[in-house]
C-alpha cells in the first residue's frame, strides 16, 4: 500500500492557506477542467482558482442554471470566458453516461468534489444506498468513462474530494446498500469517504501507465457550504462535531488542496496519496479527527472497491 511515509510530500501551503494562494502565479492555458458540484461551495471555489490561472472549466452540477450562474461569475471576476455550466447527475448513471459520451478530446483535471453526507435513507432506481451511489460510484463511473480523455491528455490528474469522516468506517464489501443491517447515515457517510481514498489508490496503480495522476484529499471542516443540510438529527454511530485536530476553514481555505493536486506543479508526479492542509496526511491517530485510515490507503481493499464498483456500475474499467 502507499505509505505516507518516510516520503511524505509537504508544501510551502497549510490549513490558512487559500485556493487563489496555491495557484499563484501557475499558468495552466490549455488545459480543461471538469469539477463536480462546481456551483457552490469548495466545487465553485475550486472552479474559479483554476479559472484564474488559465484553464477551460466545465462546471457539471445537477442544477446546470446554478452551474451557469456560477461560470458567468467566475468570468467575469478572472477575465477567463472559457467557464461552462454542464449536466450532471452523479446518483443517475444515464445522466453520467450522456455526459461522458458528450465529451470528446483530451481532458486535464477532473475533481471529483460532489458530494452528499448523512442523509436520510434513500435508494436509487437501482437500489444503491443514495451517499455511496453519488460520492462514489458516480465518480467511479465518470472517471472511468472519462480514461481515455484523460490518458490523451497526458500528465493528466483526478482529485478525489474524500473527507475525515473517512477515518469512522471501512467499505462494507458484503453490505455496501445497508439491504442486511440497520441503515446508519454516518456509517454511509464514512464508507462512501473510505471509498474515495481507495479509488485513488487502485486507479493510480491501474493509470500510471497513462500519465494520469490520481490523488484524494480531506478538505477540512468548512461550515459555510450546504454539505451539512441533513445535520439536524443526532447520530447513532459518531460525533462528527468532535474537534480534536479538526482544521476549520472557510471556503477559499477549504478548497486550497484541491487546487494544489490539481494544479501546483508542486506535486507533479505525485499520485496514489491522500492530503490535507496542502501536505500528504500522516497515519490516523485514535481520537483526532485527522490523518488517514490504514484500511482506506490498503491496496487488497482498493482492488475488492474497484471489482466492486465495476460490477454495480455496468463499467468495463
Amino acid at each position: 500500500m502507499p505509505s505516507p511515509t518516510p516520503d511524505r510530500v509537504t508544501t510551502p501551503f497549510g490549513a490558512t492557506s487559500t485556493a487563489a494562494d496555491v495557484l499563484a502565479g501557475v499558468r495552466l492555458g490549455g488545459r480543461r477542467a471538469v469539477v463536480t458540484g462546481g456551483a457552490g461551495g469548495l466545487g465553485r471555489e475550486t472552479a474559479r482558482a483554476l479559472a484564474a490561472a488559465g484553464a477551460e472549466v466545465v462546471l457539471a452540477t445537477r442544477r446546470v442554471a446554478a452551474a451557469e450562474e456560477a461560470a458567468r461569475e467566475i468570468a467575469a471576476a478572472t477575465g477567463n470566458t472559457a467557464v461552462r455550466g454542464a449536466a450532471l447527475d452523479l446518483a443517475d448513471p444515464a445522466s453520467v453516461a450522456a455526459f461522458v459520451s458528450g465529451w470528446s478530446g483530451p481532458l486535464h483535471i477532473l475533481v471529483n468534489n460532489a458530494g452528499i453526507m448523512a442523509t436520510p435513507e434513500t435508494r436509487t432506481p437501482e437500489g444503491r444506498e443514495l451517499q455511496f451511489a453519488t460520492n462514489h460510484l458516480g465518480h467511479f463511473a465518470l472517471a472511468t468513462g472519462l480514461h481515455e480523455a484523460l490518458a490523451a491528455a497526458g500528465n493528466a490528474r483526478v482529485v478525489a474530494v474524500s473527507s475525515v469522516g473517512h477515518i469512522n468506517g471501512p467499505v462494507r464489501f458484503e453490505d455496501p446498500d445497508f439491504t442486511r443491517e440497520p441503515y446508519d447515515p454516518w456509517l454511509a457517510y464514512a464508507q462512501s469517504k473510505t471509498a474515495n481514498i481507495l479509488f485513488a489508490v487502485e486507479a493510480a496503480a491501474r493509470w500510471a501507465k497513462d500519465g494520469i495522476a490520481v490523488n484524494a484529499l480531506n478538505p477540512g471542516r468548512i461550515a459555510e457550504t450546504s454539505l451539512g443540510r441533513h445535520l439536524q438529527a443526532p447520530p447513532a454511530s459518531f460525533d462528527p462535531a468532535g474537534t480534536t485536530g479538526v482544521s476549520v476553514k472557510d471556503t477559499a481555505q477549504g478548497a486550497a488542496t484541491s487546487a494544489l493536486l490539481a494544479g501546483s506543479p508542486l506535486v507533479e508526479g505525485v499520485t496514489g496519496r491522500y492530503f490535507e492542509d496542502c501536505e500528504e496526511a500522516g497515519p490516523h491517530t485514535e481520537g483526532v479527527r485527522r490523518g488517514v485510515a490504514a484500511y482506506a490507503l490498503d491496496r487488497e481493499n482498493a482492488r475488492r472497491l474497484w471489482e466492486l464498483s465495476t460490477r454495480l456500475t455496468g463499467t468495463d474499467a
